[in-house]
């Protein structure tokens, strides 16, 4: 009897400790089932006045994401929809990481076209115009989405002491005393995340091809544990198989406080076997190339792997973080710059998707604003090089910072992603150029790309101050201008000048990587500040597209019975 007696005490002792920390002894998931997110509590949700939503709504051109699936296997075809579902639970996370619940924020809303418009946001920001709210008496988006409380400081952050705050893979919530504590992701989603594994472990079963059967199982133990590295290994060594599945917490954008924490997504794609020949050759080229960058050689010592693969795709799913807003059309994949180091990265062309966005939207624009004697220069194929060298050259430059502290990322913190993608965006023409003069591109000539490329800042500048691509973009035009690399002609359209362009290119090229190997925040900061705000002369010069009716990005029918499955 003694002994039940002293048990008791012992386990109500360790309650009150537990309790005297400040902590509940619900689980995680329970607790951030209950977590209240980022939109205030209240009744019904209406359009805010001073938004027309049904014509934001318009601004989105809808594509169908079909893709041919008959040279697939029996067993291929029975693993997509496993991937569809467990992508889908990609999607529920996001939901809750941007903003908490998505059922109870959606049921408040009563108008079709706010609801319409809040599903492609993800929310009640309108995130290709700045992420201004579009529903009344909603505030400014939290700058950490629901990755953090939103009463944290940047300052209360700095002063908590845990060292895994800055994982990826954390959440920070508040105790019951209102102090900080670190939960992992595969604790608050702990339910969804095993559902996924299950679901990929389903699918690693039926795969026939070693690579992807070794990714999916690493890939499904990883969403239990939050180690990633030794999928993201596996997913580069993959290189034969005719599916792929990005899937799991992989980029930083969400997290505009300190771009820290990575927000699940996922995407499943059927590889396009005669466009991915076409590509193999270039990736064996990215040393030299590293060696030829235009800055001095302490910013290029790093040797970036040439175990990397470029292959083209048709996408049939986007979920979560890549399917809000503006849609992406090529990944370069794994961010671990550890992995990119040994191994290099998979550069993957999305060429539904791609070819959607030129024919409905980047031949519009050049029609409206480049000038007619340049319009001959705008290729498909020239947008495809350009887009897919973007992707090459987010593996260019340098990954960790020369003074030895950590890595570029978190040197430039919430800058890091707009820099990196104006870093990709100018060197992947400074390579085009090059693959050029060394006689490594054939087809067309340099001044298709050039011209595209100019045609596609405006199309990418549209995505608004709240995209990192957006803010890219702007950076390179305002440099662009200051050069004289175009001229802007009295009937409000552009003429690219391509030797100043050629020499800008080279310039801001060198520009970016210094401040990246010097880790330089504050140099990084002052040019977004200052270079990323669109001027009033481009302002009038982009209102021309939208009096056109021309979409400013596409939005996608897509799932299982899209595909018949």
């Amino acid at each position: 009897m003694l002994r039940k007696v002293t048990t008791v005490i012992a386990v109500i002792g360790m309650l009150a400790m537990v309790a005297g920390c400040g902590k509940s002894i619900k689980s995680e998931e329970e607790m951030e089932k209950l977590h209240q997110g980022v939109i205030p509590a209240g009744e019904a949700l209406t359009p805010d006045q001073d938004t027309d939503v049904a014509q934001r709504l318009s601004i989105y051109a809808p594509v169908t994401l079909k893709a041919d699936i008959s040279h697939l296997s029996a067993k291929e075809k029975q693993m997509l929809p496993l991937l569809f579902d467990a992508a889908a639970i990609m999607d529920e996370i996001f939901w809750q990481q941007t903003i908490g619940n998505k059922d109870a924020f959606l049921a408040r809303i009563n108008d079709e076209n706010a609801r319409k418009f809040a599903l492609i946001n993800y929310g009640p920001w309108d995130r290709l115009n700045g992420n201004k709210p579009f529903i009344a008496g909603i505030g400014t988006k939290p700058l950490g989405a629901n990755f953090y409380p939103v009463d944290m400081t940047k300052e209360e952050f700095e002063a908590f002491d845990n060292p895994d705050k800055t994982s990826l893979y954390t959440l920070i919530r508040r105790n019951d005393d209102s102090s900080l504590r670190v939960v992992w992701y595969h604790q608050a989603y702990a339910s969804q995340v095993k559902k996924a594994s299950d679901l990929l472990k389903q699918a690693a079963a039926l795969a026939e091809d070693a690579g992807l059967k070794k990714y999916l199982e690493l890939r499904a133990e990883a969403l239990l544990t939050d180690k990633y590295q030794e999928s993201d290994f596996a997913w580069m060594d993959m290189k034969t198989s005719n599916i792929d599945f990005v899937v799991g917490p992989i980029e930083n954008y969400e997290d505009a406080m300190f771009g820290y924490k990575a927000a699940q997504e996922a995407f499943i794609l059927i590889k396009d076997v005669e466009w991915s020949d076409r590509l193999t050759h270039f990736a064996a080229l990215l040393p030299d190339l590293q060696k030829g960058l235009p800055v001095d050689q302490k910013y290029k010592n790093e040797v970036p792997g040439s175990d990397a693969d470029l292959n083209a795709y048709e996408v049939i799913y986007y979920a979560g973080d890549c399917n809000g807003g503006s849609k992406t059309i090529a990944i370069n994949l794994p961010n671990d710059e550890e992995v990119q180091l040994k191994k290099g990265s998979r550069k993957l062309q999305l060429k539904n998707a791609m070819k959607a966005k030129f024919d409905k939207i980047l031949v519009p624009i050049s029609d409206v604003l480049i000038d007619p004697s340049q319009r001959k220069y705008i290729k498909f194929d020239a947008f495809f090089a350009n887009t897919m060298f973007h992707e090459v050259a987010h593996g260019l430059g340098i990954k960790n910072t020369l003074d030895g502290k950590g890595t570029v990322r978190e040197a430039l913190k919430e800058q890091y992603s707009a820099i990196e993608e104006a870093k990709a965006d100018i060197l992947g023409l400074y390579m085009v150029t090059k693959l050029y003069e060394m006689g490594e591109l054939k087809e067309g000539e340099v001044m298709d790309n050039y011209v595209t490329f100019m045609a596609g800042i405006f199309r990418s500048v549209r995505f608004g101050a709240a995209s990192a691509h957006g803010k890219a973009n702007m950076l390179t035009f305002s440099y662009f201008s200051e050069k004289g690399a175009f001229t802007h002609q009295a009937d409000g359209t552009y003429m690219v000048n391509f030797d100043i362009m050629k020499a800008a290119v080279e310039s801001l090229g060198g520009m970016i990587l210094t401040l990246q190997g010097d880790g330089n925040y504050d140099k990084a900061k002052e040019l977004i500040l200052t270079k990323s705000v669109i001027p009033a002369q481009l302002k009038l010069d982009l209102d021309k597209l939208k009096g056109a009716g021309i979409p400013v990005d596409i939005v996608f029918e897509q799932g299982k019975s899209v595909m018949g499955l």
